[in-house]
C-alpha cells in the first residue's frame, strides 16, 4: 500500500492542528471510556472497483501534473479505542465527490463523467500512534445529500469494515440532511461535525481538519 505525505504537507498539517481540532471525544458514561464515534451507513457508493492509485493524496492521481479542482485539504487525526489508546495498523479508507458532486463509483458505472483529477478514494494504514492523514478537498454537495460529507471505513484486524461520515461543522443544510438527523441528540452530531481552518500563511487558501476517531475495543492480537 502507498503511503504519500511530503514532508511539506505534514508540516502544513500538523502546523494547522491547533486551528482545526477540536480535541479528544469527552468522556462517555463510564470514566475510564471516551464518548464513541457514531456508525453512520457506507452509503451506495463505496468503489467496488479500487482506483490504480490508492494512496492518501487525493489530489492528484499516480504522476499527473493537473491537481484536482476544490479546496485543497489536509485531513487527519487518530484512531482510539475507548480508553483513549491509539490504534496501530487500522486501515482507514475515505471516499468522496469530487468539485462537481460526483463519486469515483458513479464514474466506474459509466453514470456520468466528473473530475477525472480527483482520486476520489484513499487509504491509510495507521502506525503506533494512531495516527492518519489524507491530502484531499473541502466536501461539497451531492445530489440526493442536504449535507456535504466524507465517506470513512475503519477495519481493525479481526473485524469487518466499520463505517461513519464526518460533516462540516455549522453548514446550513445539515438539518436537512437524512443521514445527518439519524444522528441522536446535539452531542453525536458534534462529534462528526468538524471545522475546516484556513491554514495560516497558505498561499493558496488551504484548509485543514481533524477528526479523531473512538472505536470500541480492539480485538484480541
Amino acid at each position: 500500500m502507498d503511503i504519500l505525505i511530503s514532508r511539506s504537507s505534514r508540516r502544513t498539517f500538523l502546523g494547522a492542528l491547533a486551528l482545526g481540532a477540536s480535541g479528544l471525544a469527552a468522556r462517555g458514561a463510564f470514566a475510564d471510556e471516551l464518548e464513541r464515534t457514531p456508525h453512520l451507513t457506507e452509503g451506495p457508493f463505496y468503489p467496488r472497483k479500487l482506483p490504480l492509485d490508492t494512496d492518501n493524496d487525493l489530489i492528484k492521481i499516480s504522476n499527473q501534473i493537473t491537481p484536482a479542482v476544490g479546496e485543497i485539504t489536509h485531513l487527519g487525526g487518530r484512531i482510539l479505542d475507548a480508553k483513549g489508546d491509539p490504534i496501530k495498523n487500522a486501515l482507514v479508507e475515505i471516499w468522496q465527490v469530487d468539485a462537481n458532486g460526483v463519486y469515483l463509483e458513479q464514474k466506474n458505472r459509466g453514470e456520468t463523467s466528473g473530475d477525472s483529477h480527483f482520486q476520489g478514494y484513499g487509504r491509510f494504514l495507521t502506525s503506533s500512534s494512531g495516527e492518519y492523514y489524507f491530502r484531499t478537498i473541502k466536501p461539497v454537495l451531492y445530489p440526493g445529500r442536504q449535507a456535504p460529507h466524507i465517506h470513512y471505513g475503519i477495519t481493525l484486524k479481526g473485524r469487518e469494515m466499520w463505517t461513519t461520515q464526518c460533516f462540516i461543522k455549522g453548514y446550513k443544510g445539515n438539518a436537512r440532511d437524512g443521514v445527518f438527523r439519524e444522528l441522536r441528540g446535539k452531542r453525536a452530531q458534534e462529534l462528526v461535525s468538524l471545522d475546516f481552518n484556513l491554514v495560516k500563511d497558505s498561499k493558496i487558501g488551504e484548509l485543514a481538519a481533524k477528526f479523531d476517531i473512538v472505536m470500541g475495543a480492539t480485538p484480541e492480537a
